[in-house]
């Protein structure tokens, strides 16, 4: 590793927002290894060991640190494996959605004219369309499953990218080196491909990064709602949805733990994005 490299490394390690990448770091490389990590199946429970608490509670066991829920399941093995779940669904549906919508807006913007009006009316009304409604209706229409979730959000969240982008792309195509690009002969395909979309790929990521928060909690409200994963796979919005008749019993480690687990993920994505959104922004770095 030469000095430049380890000096730009270092450089994002100063600013970056150690606290969130440490978080999002931990719960990455708990879904990577659950196979590893968890120590009951996620699925199967023992009838026998329903309903204990956590361990540093009386009745509690360190063979189940985080208690068991109503069937007798490992809360912390299902915690670890909804980890699994959950990035999955995230990031599988920011890459389709961010396709999608990168895609359309810099054909909007590129060609604009027609072309443009048709794509960008489109987008506005899908845009009006209620997020947690849509899904549900799709969820009934296809559902429920891990992989049908990831479709219907990926093709819910498109419009943003597009509306992006293609503002953008608007800003881009009038540049000096796009309009040097048509003079030396360049196919609209290629000054699209490989001078407008490097440049605009910043803000793709940055809006993808604010986007995977929204997603989490999207599909937690889904699978909370029954329409999302299906019961027995162990999901972060599942496990709420099966602990909050416990909640009013007493049975609060059914419903927190998985909370915090989402608040903890979703808080990371946000501060890592608006980090990123800063940093990105020559404005920004340039203050800091």
């Amino acid at each position: 590793m030469d000095s430049e490299t380890w000096k730009w490394i270092k450089d994002i390690w100063r600013r970056v927002p150690k606290v969130a990448v440490i978080i999002l770091l931990l719960l990455i490389v708990t879904g990577i290894c659950a196979d590893f990590l968890a120590l009951h199946d996620p699925e199967i429970g023992d009838p026998r060991q329903r309903l204990m608490p956590p361990a540093w509670e009386t009745g509690g066991k360190w063979t189940y640190p985080l208690g068991t829920d109503t069937m007798g399941r490992d809360v912390l093995s299902r915690l670890i494996y909804g980890s699994r779940v959950s990035l999955l669904v995230a990031f599988s549906a920011v890459i389709i959605a961010g396709c999608i919508g990168t895609f359309l807006g810099l054909i909007a913007g590129f060609f604009g004219g027609w072309v443009d009006q048709v794509i960008m009316r489109f987008t506005d009304a899908w845009l009006s369309i209620p997020t947690v409604m849509f899904g549900v209706l799709m969820a009934v229409i296809l559902g429920p499953g891990v992989w049908n979730i990831v479709i219907i959000l990926g093709g819910t969240f498109w419009s943003r990218y597009a509306r992006v982008v293609r503002g953008e792309t608007l800003s881009m195509k009038t540049r000096d080196f796009v309009q040097l690009a048509k003079i030396a002969g360049c196919g609209k395909s290629r000054i699209i491909w490989k001078h407008i979309l490097p440049n605009v790929f910043s803000s793709v990521i940055t809006l993808s990064s604010l986007q995977i928060g929204i997603v989490i909690v999207v599909e937690a409200s889904l699978t909370f709602l029954g329409v999302g994963v299906p019961p027995p796979k162990p999901a972060w919005g599942l496990m709420l949805s099966e602990g909050r008749g416990g909640l009013l019993a007493g049975y609060w480690w059914l419903v927190i733990f998985p909370g915090v687990a989402i608040a903890l993920l979703v808080m990371s994505f946000n501060v890592i994005g608006d980090w990123l959104r800063r940093y990105l922004d020559p404005f920004y770095r340039n203050i800091e």
